[in-house]
């Protein structure tokens, strides 16, 4: 009885230690994703299951091109994944199928190498951002609901940015901020 007692305090010990370690590494550093529908596609597919490092924007601010995952901001419950397009203080606009993003610096058009040649973005809009909103778009220009539809984007409902895609297996890969 003496040997059970034992085995069974030794291993709620590795439990409670292993808790104590992985917990708060899960809750405060990373956190799992699965993507869900075609929003990101070619990029992202449905069903990818992706790191999020939510330390990121302790350290420093959103850079144009970051795939982050957000609370969506009509419904807080909900989670979306979607591409940085505007900065804070930016204005963009969207015409004729194109992305034209205008800063301090000047006016530029967006030219976005991680989609499909020829992708057009479709809408017809003109906004500016101001010191905390972020315009993001899914990479499926056609099928998503982004900033288009529903709005800027609260800095504050950023989670963290996606670091690393762990499945499938054959699709394993780091992501950072694309060369514009």
């Amino acid at each position: 009885m003496r040997k059970i007692l034992s085995f069974i305090w030794e291993t709620a010990k590795i439990i409670i230690i292993a808790l104590l370690i992985v917990a708060p590494i899960r809750y405060f550093v990373f956190q799992p994703f699965f993507v869900k529908g075609q929003s990101m596609d070619p990029n992202f597919e449905n069903g990818d299951y992706l790191i999020v490092y939510e330390l990121t924007y302790r350290f420093r601010a959103p850079e144009r091109g970051e795939v982050v995952v957000f609370k969506y901001p009509n419904d807080l419950s909900q989670r979306y994944i979607k591409r940085i397009i505007g900065l804070p203080g930016e204005t963009v606009e969207i015409k004729d199928g194109k992305i034209t993003i205008s800063n301090a610096s000047g006016k530029e058009v967006l030219n976005e190498k991680y989609l499909p040649s020829g992708t057009a973005t479709p809408g017809d809009m003109k906004t500016t951002l101001d010191q905390n909103d972020y315009f993001v778009l899914g990479d499926n220009r056609l099928a998503s609901s982004d900033s288009r539809r529903w709005g800027l984007l609260p800095e504050e409902d950023i989670i963290g940015r996606v670091l690393l895609r762990a499945w499938p297996l054959s699709a394993f890969a780091a992501f950072g901020v694309p060369a514009y």
